[in-house]
């Protein structure tokens, strides 16, 4: 009775064992290399792989063999699975794609039978690329991992048979796995050793001509106004990956379509990156106190952003409620920047610190409003501390746990006395006081262009880049930038 309602005796068990990778037939790939923008180093280390698939006898001629494995690892939204397909079509090879979550099963066994089911179909398909999505669901590493009630025994198996599977590989089988994971750093060794996965591909964000790139790959079929300036939306948007983009591009689409226009123009473009970056406007209606309190705010944050050397140049300052918060201060660099020294970071923290800092000189008492301003200048501090050395007191010293790590028994983990955890905090607290006075006695000098400056958001509730620093009698073109943040006044 039991195999009955099951599906008819052994038949609905043994459909466990199969693989559910969908399989995409290489008549039926669109996407190339000519699809994949702004990660350039990630597609040339690729290309090699398609040269592989394509004349495996020309380096099998030299006594090489093709890699078994390939991992993409890096930040999600970089293009790691729009890569993978690219591979597949410029090599005009079977597709199998299937997240790694998708092999377990309840009943131990049945993950390590879907890999078997899943190689051996792509080794029928040969030339073919296996793609492995979330590669860490299975693949994290053993090392103390082992539990009382052997729970992780399907996971260990799974991963078990894809070592094994691997290993098996005959190198004149046009068959590839590649991999994809945004958290490498805790993949199990065996999976990393050559042999199984030999090359490892960092897909990084893109720079600004990177982001122009992807831009122009996602506008191809778009009827773009001659207002838009696809290259000052590169340089407006630092930090942010493919996937990002193409988000970006898709809003300011719709909100075209919205507004019936007849070509997608440039202020689409920058009212979509405004709801993406600080959320879209709210229809809560503050009272005067209020509105006024958030104006200062606000204007604390811009005017020492302003006054800063080395803080990013204001590009938007609002007292319009958006998402969580009431009112916005968008700061974002003049170029990319892929190191911070500590007077940048100090910058930073002396941002964030000038909303509550503005409350309390004008006003004498604090809010609650700065909530996300103190959490980003504590974890400033501390990572300052504790993972950049730079506190003089404690030196060039890695105190803090590593990203990802979830206790001491995880390989990464620090283990710091009670004494230094305790002069982590002393020098946190220093960082924070001493930023703290500086911001009260910059404001309290600048007190009159606080003032104006609030005077002029009251008004006009949102100030662009150039009326903020007119409104604030400081001059914008004498204003340099270096790395990008958005504060934002909680209710």
């Amino acid at each position: 009775v039991l195999f009955r309602s099951m599906g008819g005796g052994l038949g609905g068990l043994g459909n466990f064992g199969r693989s559910q990778a969908r399989r995409v037939d290489p008549e039926q790939i669109r996407v190339t290399f000519a699809d994949v923008a702004g990660i350039d180093e990630a597609k040339e280390e690729l290309s090699e792989i398609v040269d592989f698939l394509k004349t495996p006898e020309r380096y099998q001629a030299l006594g090489g063999r093709m890699p078994h494995g390939v991992l993409l690892y890096g930040a999600p939204g970089t293009g790691k699975t729009l890569l993978a397909r690219a591979v597949a079509g410029e090599a005009h090879a079977a597709f199998f794609s299937i997240a790694a979550s998708e092999f377990i099963e309840a009943i131990v066994g049945v993950g390590a039978a879907r890999v078997r089911d899943l190689f051996a179909k792509a080794k029928e398909a040969a030339p073919s690329i296996i793609f492995i999505d979330e590669l860490d669901a299975i693949g994290r590493s053993r090392q103390g991992s082992a539990g009382i009630t052997g729970a992780n025994d399907e996971r260990e198996q799974t991963l078990d048979q894809i070592l094994t599977e691997m290993d098996g590989f005959d190198s004149r089988e046009a068959v590839v796995v590649l991999g994809a994971t945004n958290r490498s750093e805790i993949l199990d060794p065996a999976l990393l050793r050559p042999g199984r996965f030999d090359r490892r591909v960092a897909v990084q964000a893109p720079d600004r001509t990177g982001r122009l790139k992807i831009l122009q790959v996602h506008t191809r079929s778009m009827p773009l106004g001659d207002s838009v300036d696809l290259d000052g939306i590169a340089a407006s948007t630092p930090g942010m990956v493919g996937a990002d983009l193409a988000n970006l591009c898709n809003e300011a689409a719709l909100l075209a379509a919205k507004r019936n226009h007849r070509t997608v123009q440039m202020a689409d473009f920058t009212d979509s990156l405004e709801k993406i970056m600080l959320g879209a406007p709210r229809g809560i209606l503050l009272s005067q106190e209020d509105r006024e309190r958030t104006a200062y705010h606000e204007s604390g944050h811009a005017l020492v952003g302003m006054l800063t050397p080395g803080a990013d140049p204001v590009r938007k300052v609002s007292i319009i409620p958006r998402g969580q918060a009431l009112g916005v201060t968008l700061s974002t660099p003049d170029a990319d920047r892929v190191s911070y020294s500590r007077e940048d970071l100090e910058a930073k923290i002396n941002v964030a610190l000038g909303g509550r800092v503005a409350e309390e000189v004008v006003y004498g008492q604090i809010t609650t409003g700065a909530e996300s301003d103190l959490q980003q200048l504590t974890q400033i501090a501390r990572q300052m501390v504790g993972r950049w050395g730079m506190s003089d007191k404690l030196g060039p010293l890695a105190l803090l746990p590593t990203e990802g790590a979830g206790g001491y028994l995880l390989p990464g983990a620090a283990e710091t006395s009670q004494q230094t955890q305790w002069l982590i905090d002393e020098e946190v607290r220093r960082i924070v006081d001493d930023a703290h006075a500086e911001v009260t006695r910059l404001l309290t000098d600048h007190r009159d262009q606080l003032e104006s400056l609030t005077r002029s958001l009251l008004a006009a509730e949102t100030l662009d880049a150039a009326d903020a620093y007119a409104a604030a009698q400081m001059n914008l073109d004498g204003c340099t930038g270096s790395t990008g943040s958005t504060s934002a006044n909680h209710p």
